[in-house]
């Protein structure tokens, strides 16, 4: 932390500066230290130089609800918590994040509200739970149950990135390896192919040609590579190129019954989180419905809100949809029987969890050997296409 301070040294000048410290009591004695006397000593808005904000990391989001929830659960005081974790927090955006929190609960606005401001670091589903708590008293507890949810989420998303790390690595080497055989070494082939005037392999005819369009009009194929990635990522912005992207992702070979699990462990995550903290259904099925991340499962969510609110049960808004498993239908329809919905959409979350993990390691283990014979066959098709008028040219010569 940096703190602004006026002190008077032995002569009787009267100095202004700033210093760095971990907190008031410690910029204090190093003053003293070197011979001053502290008129003004004030925290400083100033966390240090960058020309660009540090980003707050979900991590951190997540150790920061950790530390709340052990504190407020030991008895401190919400505001000397938050003062507590801003005091050893170096982040300097989550600094000015965690100084605008404090201001806002000693001011007496509630922690939820204060929350709130800050959508891009605490969602609705963060923000639905701690009002939820605040209205039961029971805060400490929901921040550790808070915490507990966005461990799980990360857990999943981290595994599901790792898994894809290897594919796509090969994915890139392929690539790679086929531009720099067709722009670098089929080239320096060329012209013997052409000065000894041997009639050429079919598939060495289609290969110069590739490797000629790839050096003439490289300009166009970089252009026509950044209009697809930006078409893409512009059409995945709007309703229709969502809808097309979201089913594709959910109807992939191998990868879509992967993405289903994963989509079907966030919603029911949520929807068991929200219903054991006692929040409404409707609100549930809605927040479930924004954090899915597909759109089909958002729209599914919405369609079963609407139906629980003309007095039917979600089983039976879900029963015969072909987005969600008959099993897991049963087992929402043993919890609505039993009023504990909530606890057996936890525990069914952990199983998809697992669920999630088995389907990742099976994808795996079929993609990387589908990639190595893919980028075998692409390199082996240009060596052929390379080596075919080399022996036909030692034939003519023997």
């Amino acid at each position: 932390m940096n703190y602004r301070y006026q002190a008077r040294d032995a002569s009787g000048f009267v100095k202004e500066d700033t210093i760095e410290a971990t907190n008031t009591d410690e910029a204090a004695l190093l003053l003293r230290r070197e011979g001053l006397t502290v008129l003004e000593l004030v925290e400083t808005d100033d966390d240090g130089p960058g020309l660009l904000p540090r980003a707050v990391t979900r991590n951190e989001i997540v150790y920061f609800t950790n530390q709340l929830a052990v504190m407020v659960d030991t008895g401190i005081t919400l505001a000397a918590a938050l003062q507590g974790i801003l005091e050893q927090e170096k982040n300097p955006t989550l600094r000015n994040v965690l100084k605008d929190l404090k201001k806002s609960v000693e001011g007496g606005e509630d922690f939820s509200v204060a929350l709130g401001k800050y959508p891009k670091y605490f969602d609705k589903t963060y923000v639905s739970l701690i009002k939820a708590s605040e209205a039961t008293g029971s805060l400490g507890e929901m921040l550790q149950r808070i915490a507990d949810y966005l461990r799980k989420e990360l857990e999943t998303r981290g595994k599901v990135r790792a898994s894809m790390a290897y594919p796509g690595i090969m994915l890139v080497l392929a690539i790679g390896v086929t531009l720099f055989l067709l722009v670098f070494i089929l080239p320096q082939f060329t012209p013997m192919f052409k000065s000894k005037g041997i009639k050429l392999p079919t598939a060495t005819i289609v290969m110069m040609a590739i490797s000629d369009a790839l050096l003439g009009y490289w300009w166009a194929w970089l252009l026509g590579s950044a209009a697809v990635v930006g078409g893409i990522l512009y059409g995945k912005q709007t309703e229709p190129g969502r809808r097309i992207w979201d089913r594709l992702m959910i109807s992939l070979p191998l990868l879509g019954v992967m993405n289903r699990k994963v989509v079907i462990s966030r919603s029911i995550r949520t929807l068991g989180t929200m219903l054991s903290s006692g929040i409404p259904m409707l609100e549930s099925l809605r927040l479930s419905s924004e954090v899915s991340g597909n759109y089909w499962y958002e729209q599914l969510w919405k369609d079963v809100a609407v139906q629980v609110t003309s007095g039917a049960q979600v089983c039976e808004s879900l029963r015969g949809n072909p987005l969600f498993p008959p099993m897991l239908i049963q087992m929402i329809s043993a919890g609505e029987q039993t009023g504990r919905l909530g606890p057996i959409l936890e525990r069914v979350s952990n199983y998809y969890d697992s669920e999630v993990d088995v389907s990742l390691k099976s994808v795996t283990s079929m993609i990387e050997p589908l990639m190595i014979t893919v980028m075998g066959g692409v390199v082996g098709s240009i060596g052929m296409a390379l080596l075919l008028p080399i022996f036909k040219l030692s034939s003519a010569r023997g």
